[in-house]
């Protein structure tokens, strides 16, 4: 069960992990340093923890110790309990999604661990936006993909922002990153994917041509921000896939792209049986 502690100086040692959560440079380097990740709200911090995660410690206010009593009852790790208004100092930001939770991470799966019995995977290249890196989890989950996979240097899934866009999806859908990359993606290949690119480049096939083509195996290749998939990266794909606009517009956010392409290439039953 976990120990309730009462704090009161904001400048408590024990609430270091819960410090400036809005510097982005400072998280990032104190989360990697430390293998922590944050989770905000009732329902990401259930889902951390019910996904296996082990807590390091809970901050909230009292009037949110009831809503996940039945969390803290199981935990071992600690819950500093706060004013509202030192929570806010603490953090940077109003805490109004009813509480935080420090967790631990775990160390990333291999490719062949989350792509086994994966029939459709999602491939982002290097975005560089948590909150897009979120979208394209929920949508992920939301729409049957299986899997998702991340450049090295994509950004981080369990950056806080990216956990609460995401209401959870990253604690919960198989995720690992690819290395080398993107040499790594010939591990797809082998195990049977067809790579799909979402590009505007000369030769790219419109999204409802591949979704008419039933692949076994299908990995979906989304871009970074602005520039899109990389040169080399196309060459490794199979197909060059477009979403077909309006004159005037050339592309989509790549969060809706992903969304877009996530429902056209769903596995819908099969008719004959």
């Amino acid at each position: 069960m976990a120990e309730l502690i009462e704090l009161s100086d904001p400048d408590d040692p024990r609430l270091a992990d819960y410090r400036d959560l809005r510097d982005v440079q400072l998280r990032t380097h104190l989360e990697a340093e430390h293998g922590l990740f944050l989770a905000e709200g009732e329902k990401v911090v259930r889902r951390a923890v019910e996904a296996g995660f082990a807590p390091r410690s809970f901050l909230m206010a009292p009037r949110w110790l009831a809503g996940l009593h039945d969390v803290l009852d199981r935990s071992p790790a600690p819950c500093f309990v706060v004013s509202e208004a030192l929570a806010e100092q603490v953090t940077g930001f109003h805490v109004h999604r009813g509480a935080l939770a420090s967790l631990e991470r775990r160390p990333l799966a291999t490719l062949d661990e989350v792509v086994d019995g994966a029939t459709r995977v999602a491939v982002l290249e290097d975005l560089v936006d948590h909150a897009n890196v979120g979208a394209a989890f929920r949508n992920a989950a939301a729409l049957g993909v299986d899997a998702v996979l991340l450049s090295p240097r994509c950004a981080d899934p369990l950056y806080r922002r990216a956990i609460k866009v995401s209401m959870g999806a990253v604690l919960q859908i198989p995720w690992t990153r690819v290395e080398p990359w993107p040499g790594g993606l010939a591990a797809l290949v082998d195990a049977g994917f067809d790579i799909a690119a979402l590009t505007l480049g000369e030769g790219s096939i419109e999204l409802d041509e591949l979704a008419a083509v039933r692949q076994q195996r299908l990995a979906l290749v989304f871009g970074t921000e602005g520039d899109g998939i990389t040169a080399i990266t196309s060459a490794l794909a199979r197909y060059r896939v477009r979403i077909p606009m309006r004159a005037g517009i050339d592309s989509l956010n790549v969060a809706a792209a992903t969304a877009v392409a996530f429902y056209a290439t769903r596995r819908l039953p099969d008719a004959s049986r």
